[in-house]
């Protein structure tokens, strides 16, 4: 086998090629390094800058390199950034998949793992997500991974292809510093950002129906995460058809309970400020992560502080602290 990783050298892509090249598997990375960081990927794993958009780079690499699957992480994913450029996120999420997908149906692929996200359920008032629960999403980010969820099972019904879409829920912490997250997007960044330039952390919202009023989320390690893609490309071995699963540990978090963890493992525990609701943030999102358990044998194993230490390692790396 020979696997091609989109998006591998960007924060997930690059825990991926990490984590299936020390366990053994031949892979190689497309990137366009709009968010890609090439140092981020192991020793030994090449890297071919381009996008998901070239159809004609798409075809070279996969015969070029023989490639036999494909892990596809390239994406934009910022929430904000949707809602003010849905055509973007739909040509480039929506779009350059199609395009991966013509390519992998000419080169006689059969077999695929997509990045989904657990956005594709929206705001749904349950106790635990299971793949189950019905999708609507609330923003156009979320609308393209659950289009591209369409599109990866109508393709592998057409072709052939084996697949499975993985339903991240909220990603943090870094296997080693040199791979964490360099973006300020995420509730973990954000807060070490404030924190670094002498601000409080920023609570929105502290009224939710839960037990201290603000929301609660499943965090899951990314090195948790990058081996849920391992035991997704080893499950396609022996699966026909498709396989839908939520990636995340099925323990709900506080915004509150986590901003406590990092002024514990930072130093700098001043209070946060409260200001208001954000528009869309559900109450609570947290997964069911059984089907993950009995379809893949994987479990998340990393524990919150575990991600807080390792990305407040990762940051102070790469922020100079």
């Amino acid at each position: 086998m020979t696997w091609l990783i989109t998006g591998g050298a960007g924060y997930i892509g690059a825990h991926v090629a990490r984590a299936m090249s020390e366990a053994g598997e031949r892979v190689l990375a497309l990137d366009d390094l709009s968010a890609g960081v090439p140092e981020r990927l192991p020793v030994g794993v090449p890297l071919v800058r381009g996008s998901s958009l070239d159809g004609d780079l798409l075809k070279r690499v996969l015969a070029d390199h023989a490639v036999t699957g494909v892990v596809h992480l390239a994406a934009r994913k910022q929430v904000a950034e949707s809602v003010a450029e849905p055509t973007r996120y739909y040509r480039e999420n929506v779009g350059g998949l199609a395009t991966l997908l013509d390519a992998v149906a000419e080169a006689g692929v059969r077999r695929l793992v997509f990045s989904s996200s657990a956005a594709v359920y929206g705001n749904p008032d349950v106790d635990l997500i299971t793949e189950d629960t019905p999708c609507a999403p609330v923003n156009p980010y979320g609308e393209t991974k659950l289009t591209g969820e369409w599109l990866v099972r109508a393709a592998g019904a057409a072709h052939g292809i084996s697949t499975v879409c993985l339903r991240y829920f909220n990603v943090a912490g870094a296997a080693a510093p040199e791979l964490a997250d360099t973006g300020v997007f995420n509730i973990v960044p954000m807060v070490f950002d404030r924190l670094t330039r002498g601000e409080a952390p920023r609570i929105f919202g502290d009224d939710y129906p839960t037990p201290d009023g603000t929301c609660v989320r499943d965090y899951i390690h990314v090195a948790d995460l990058a081996e849920a893609h391992l035991a997704a490309a080893r499950r396609l071995s022996d699966l026909s058809g498709d396989l839908t699963v939520n990636i995340g540990r099925g323990e709900g978090v506080s915004v509150r309970e986590l901003i406590d963890v990092i002024g514990e493992v930072s130093g700098d525990a001043r209070p946060p400020v409260v200001e208001g609701r954000r528009p869309g943030d559900a109450p609570r999102a947290v997964a069911s992560a059984a089907r993950a358990a009995e379809e893949l044998g994987w479990t998340a194993s990393r524990t919150v502080r575990e991600m807080v230490e390792s990305a407040w390692r990762g940051w102070q790396r790469h922020h100079g602290g």
